[in-house]
């Protein structure tokens, strides 16, 4: 018998369940872009939102197993201290000191970070934007940027300027990308706009009010990267347009990222257009966001 979907959706005793731990949670974009997922594909699954507040972190971890969860992700602001509580962390997770999937085994239950592999599908794929020789401008130093900055360095990029208000910000930057070639320097926030760069990549909150940067020069053939989805259009990605150069926003890295998750807990490859089309339709709603977008939050 065929199943609709709304059959589908329906939860039963059989039903494999993974979630989102954050606080808060409530304008998360992530349970409808995976219940999508699960439904265009026919699975026995959802993801539901899990509110956790500070301080209750390691009592959600343990109840996720007790509970028969098959995984979950982490947004803020939990992703470190997941990292310390979880002995089981991929390599990316210990170099970013940050989890941000969880999954269940059999066996033990494991820390994942999937930002940088998703920003480089992004690049890859969706940007078509080749790291490898060229150069590139990072506004900012926090988790959203040390993931981006490691899938640069293993791409090869040449050279990395880094934007901070206060140099010492860098430093677990730095440490992040501890024994990769990618050459980095760091640079005062006010004077990034004489930096040459191929890629110029804001992994601040600037822009969720219409805050200007101090853009470097912007060429035909650039790619400018605003990890925020929330508003839509910033004043980078204006800027970058009236320049020639192509400019995108943080919702096809949010996009990769889940995706990566999903195949950790399922094995299965997710239609990413069905995500998209969720994350849109939700986006259209228009509602309130706690959201800075990208991998700060989900």
């Amino acid at each position: 018998m065929n199943e609709g979907p709304a059959r589908r959706s329906r939860v039963r005793g059989s039903t494999r369940t993974v979630g989102l731990i954050g606080w808060p949670v409530e304008h998360s974009l992530s349970p409808g872009i995976h219940n999508a997922a699960f439904a265009a594909l026919g699975m026995d699954w959802v993801y539901v939102p899990m509110a956790v507040a500070p301080g209750g972190v390691r009592e959600a971890i343990a109840g996720l197993r007790a509970l028969g969860f098959a995984g979950a992700n982490v947004t803020m602001p939990h992703k470190t201290e997941c990292a310390e509580l979880l002995a089981d962390l991929s390599d990316d997770a210990r170099r970013l000191r940050a989890v941000n999937t969880i999954l269940v085994g059999a066996a033990s239950t494991s820390g994942h970070n999937t930002d940088a592999p998703g920003f480089d599908r992004f690049l890859r794929q969706d940007a078509a934007f080749d790291a490898k020789g060229r150069s590139a401008l990072l506004f900012g130093a926090g988790g959203a940027a040390r993931a981006c900055a490691l899938a640069l360095a293993r791409a090869g990029l040449a050279s990395l300027s880094v934007a901070v208000r206060e140099p010492s910000r860098a430093d677990p930057l730095l440490e992040a990308l501890d024994g990769l070639a990618t050459p980095v320097t760091v640079v005062a926030f006010d004077e990034a706009e004489v930096v040459e760069a191929d890629l110029v990549v804001n992994a601040t909150p600037l822009g969720v009010h219409d805050e200007p940067l101090p853009l470097p020069r912007l060429v035909p053939g650039s790619v400018a990267v605003d990890l925020l989805y929330r508003p839509g259009d910033t004043p980078m990605q204006r800027s970058a347009r009236a320049a020639g150069a192509v400019a995108f926003g943080g919702l096809g890295l949010l996009l990769h990222q889940a995706a990566l998750s999903f195949e950790l807990w399922t094995g299965r490859v997710p239609p990413m257009p069905v995500m998209s089309a969720a994350a849109l339709a939700e986006l259209g709603d228009g509602g309130p966001s706690t959201e800075a977008g990208g991998p700060v939050g989900r």
